[in-house]
This record gives C-alpha cells, structure tokens and sequence, in this order.
C-alpha cells in the first residue's frame, strides 16, 4: 500500500514539475476544440402533426387498383417529400435562388429530404420534422427557415392533394380510352380476319360458337350428363313396364263405362301433334319423336279397349301407369335421339379435325386471340367505369382531408450541437491533455524523484539524498510564478465561463 502511495505521489510531483506544460497543452487543447465547435453552425429543428383522411365513400374494389384507401394513403407517405414538391418548397422558402441552375436545385432538393424526416404514428397521422444548420445563416434565419420549410411543404402537398385526384381521373380516362379504341380495333380485325376465314373453308369449320375443340369439349361433357341420365331413364321405365304387366288391364264392373280413355288420350294426342307439325317442328324433332311414340302406345290400348267388349270396365290403375310408361318411354327417346345427335356432332368435329389439322389449328388460334383480346376489351372498360365514378366522387366531394393537428413549432434552441456539453468536454479533454503529456514526459526521460527509485533502477545502495535549499529571493520568484500559473489556470477557466455565457446569451437572441 505504502509503495502504491509512493508511486502516486511521484506521479504527482512529476505533473507538478511540469505545470506550465500542463497548462499550455491545455490552452492548446481547448482553444482549438472551441474553435472547431464554433464553427459547427447550431441545428434548428421544428416539428407538425399532419392528419391525412382519406373520404373512402366507394369501397377500396370500386376505387380502382392502386387507389384504394390503404393504398392512398401508403402513397400520400410516399410523395410527402417527393422530389417535385421538395423543389416547390425550395423555391418557396430562398433556398433555390432566381436563375439557379439544375445543380443547385438538385442540391436544394437533396439537403431538404435529407433534412425532413417522416414519422407515422398511427396509420393517417404523421409527424413532419424539418431540420436546418446552413453555416451562411444567422441562428435566428436557421430557427425561422425550419419552421418556413414545413409551413411552405404542409401547403404545397395540400394543394398537389386537392388537385392531384382530379387530375389523375383525367389523366387516367384519357388514358384508358386510348387503349380501349386500341382494343376495339383489334378486336374489328380479329372478327374480320375470322370472319374470311370462315368464308374460305365454308363447309370444313362446324357452326356454333368457341372452337372445335371447346365444341368438342362442351358436347362430351352434356353427353356425360345425357348419358346418366338416359340410364336413370331407361331403370325407370324398366319399372314402369313391370308394374304394367301385374296390373289387369279391366277391372270386374259394368260394360263400357269408362271406355274411350284411350281413344280421347289419342285423340288429344294426335290434336298436339298436328300442332307441332303446324308451328314448324320436324319429325327429327325430339318433342315430335316423343309424341309420336305416346301416340302409338295410345293406339294399343284403344285397341285393346274395343276388343275388351263388355268384359268389365276399364282398370283406371292400368290407364295411370299406361300413361306413367308412355311419358318415361318418352323421356329415353328424347334422351336416345339427344345422345345421337351429340355423338354425330362429335363425331364429325373430330373427323373435320383429322381431315383438315391446320383448318382446325388456325380456326382455334383465331378464336383464342379473340378472346384474349375480348377479355382485356371488358377489363378496360370496367377500368374506365371505375376511374370516372372516382373521378366523380373527388370532383363533387373532398376526397382527402388535410387537417394540421399541431402547426410547425417555432424553434428556440438549437437541437444541436449541445455546446454547453461540448465546451465542458474540451475543458476537460485540455486539462487531461496537459497531465497526460506531463506524465508521459516525465516516463521518457530517465530522472528519479526519490532516492528509494533511484536504488531501484541502479541496483546500487544510496547512501542519502540532499535537500534543496531555497532562499528567500528563490521563495519570492516561486510564489509570483504560482500566481501566474493560477492566472493563467484561471483565465482558461473564465473563458470556458464566457463562452457558456454567450451560449446561453445567443439562445436568448433566438427565442
């Protein structure tokens, strides 16, 4: 403990010996800090809270892509501090002088979105901050400028905002219609093209509409459908013809009551019939073929009636289920002939393929670019219909509402540097500096301080040690020498005062 004493205290004496470097490096130290500091212009921050609403009347699949709320208001974020409104507010505020050239406009406009940061706090609230340190100006053109440059783009972006959806409707009409007459006129050729094709190969494309190979397509899958149920058809009339067989065709009662039901069902038949025939139906009909039948199964059972005699009246179970099989037998023979005819469809689509493979392979590539082109026609005029009725809602009420929940602030502080900080740092850094460059010197330089160091680094007893002896001329000159170095301690430290003074006095010049 006592050799750790001893060190300190040779430390010390080392500094002390040494204090007029001490306090030159100081000097040095400080008078260069204070100068770098001083010349680091002061910062000057203002601050606003913005509120951007979007009046969202038309739901966000109406508002048209990129235009829906949430959407708008990411891209309001995103053009706050565009390029086009930070130049306006350049030339607003004097930062872009007159007949400035493009370098210094870019260099304007850089410095601003530099110095402009964007803080969203909730999801339509932003925090606008502007800071400004320009060396040129004084503390309070700095301090009035931030405040400037946010009041200068707050209305500028509320402007852009109020006609910038206005325009952009115009904008985007204008734009759709282009390509929708574009579209139209591809559409005129396609249907002109196709439309000679189809005259040059009359008799080797089919009829109907879509491609052969969707008409191929369309006709399998009806045929499935026809196919089931020409099954279920056929189980049921199976059914039907069972119960028929088991059921008495008279039943025991008086002679000819009931008699003429089949002739009158034939009758009322054959009056259906001629009907048809006169509106144009033909017997390839699949209603006449049906018919046609029925009428044959009413021709047997009034025959049967006129050979039943008098040997009872007719079994009104037997007619109801004649009737249930004439219609289910019907039923399959519309089904038969539906079946046949989309087999033949099929058939001969598929055989016109075979024959002519490159008639079918253009008719198809036609049809697909038709209905490519047709879909995107449809897709651009519901576009159309949407940016004119957003366009319509922005022009009759204000879709987007700029409020400003706190104006920008008036600065009465710089934000930085913190130079009250910053001098205290260089007084201390000084005077550390000063004992530092003491005590290294007194390491480099091979002197002892006391006679137990000296034994040590030689090796060697020491028989003693001398005091010195100061007189009383030497007391006198050492005593006016301490008041100078306490002068001069003391002047470094009044100047650090004096520029805490001005600091603050300067601040006050501000506010």
């Amino acid at each position: 403990m006592n050799g750790l004493y001893d060190e300190f205290r040779v430390a010390v004496h080392s500094v002390w010996t040494r204090r007029w470097l001490v306090l030159a490096v100081a000097w040095g130290i400080c008078i260069l800090g204070w100068l770098a500091i001083a010349s680091i212009p002061n910062r000057y921050d203002s601050r606003a809270r913005l509120l951007v609403d979007v009046n969202q009347i038309l739901p966000d699949d109406a508002q048209g892509g990129s235009f829906g709320g949430r959407q708008q208001i990411d891209q309001i974020r995103e053009t706050l501090t565009s390029a086009r409104n930070l130049e306006k507010v350049a030339t607003t505020t004097g930062l872009i002088p007159a007949g400035a050239g493009e370098r210094e406009k870019a260099g304007a406009v850089a410095m601003l979105q530099k110095n402009i940061k964007i803080v969203p706090q909730q999801d339509n609230i932003f925090e606008i901050t502007s800071s400004v340190g320009i060396g040129s100006l004084s503390d309070a053109d700095n301090a009035k400028l931030a405040s400037g440059v946010l009041d200068s783009l707050i209305t500028v972006f509320r402007d852009d905002q109020l006609r910038g959806g206005r325009v952009d409707a115009r904008e985007g009409l204008k734009f759709l219609d282009s390509q929708i007459a574009d579209r139209e006129k591809s559409l005129r050729e396609i249907e002109a093209r196709r439309a000679a094709f189809e005259a040059q190969n009359i008799g080797l494309i089919p009829g109907g509409a879509g491609s052969p190979a969707q008409r191929v397509d369309a006709a399998r899958a009806e045929l499935s459908q026809i196919e089931t149920q020409l099954v279920a058809a056929q189980a049921a009339l199976a059914a039907a013809n069972g119960q028929l067989a088991s059921t008495p065709t008279t039943v025991p009662g008086a002679a000819g009551v009931g008699g003429g039901v089949a002739r009158q069902q034939l009758a009322g038949a054959q009056n259906e019939l001629a009907s048809m025939r006169a509106r144009g139906l033909t017997d390839a009909h699949p209603d006449v073929i049906a018919l046609k039948s029925q009428i044959a199964s009413l021709k047997a059972q009034a025959d049967r009636e006129g050979n039943g005699g008098g040997g009872g009246m007719q079994n009104p179970a037997y007619s109801s289920l004649a009737a249930m099989r004439a219609e289910r037998q019907a039923t399959v023979s519309a089904l038969s002939a539906r079946k046949a005819q989309l087999t033949g469809d099929i058939a001969r689509i598929t055989s016109q393929q075979i024959q002519n493979p490159g008639i079918a392979a253009e008719y198809d590539r036609i049809n697909g670019e038709y209905t490519a082109q047709k879909a995107q026609y449809d897709k651009l005029l519901a576009q159309r219909e949407q940016v004119r009725l957003r366009g319509d809602v922005q022009t009759e009420t204000d879709a987007i509402r700029i409020e400003l929940l706190d104006p920008p602030s008036k600065p009465t502080s710089p934000a930085a540097p913190n130079r009250p900080l910053f001098l205290t740092l260089v007084l201390l850094a000084g005077i550390g500096g000063g004992i530092g460059a003491a005590f290294g010197l007194a390491q480099v330089r091979t002197s002892y301080a006391t006679a137990a160091k000296l034994e040590r680094a030689s090796g060697l007893p020491v028989i003693g040690s001398i005091t010195e002896v100061v007189t009383p001329d030497r007391h006198v000159e050492r005593r006016k020498r301490l008041v100078w170095l306490a002068g001069g301690g003391a002047a470094l430290v009044g100047l650090y005062a004096l520029l805490l003074v001005a600091e603050f006095v300067q601040r006050g010049m501000v506010a």
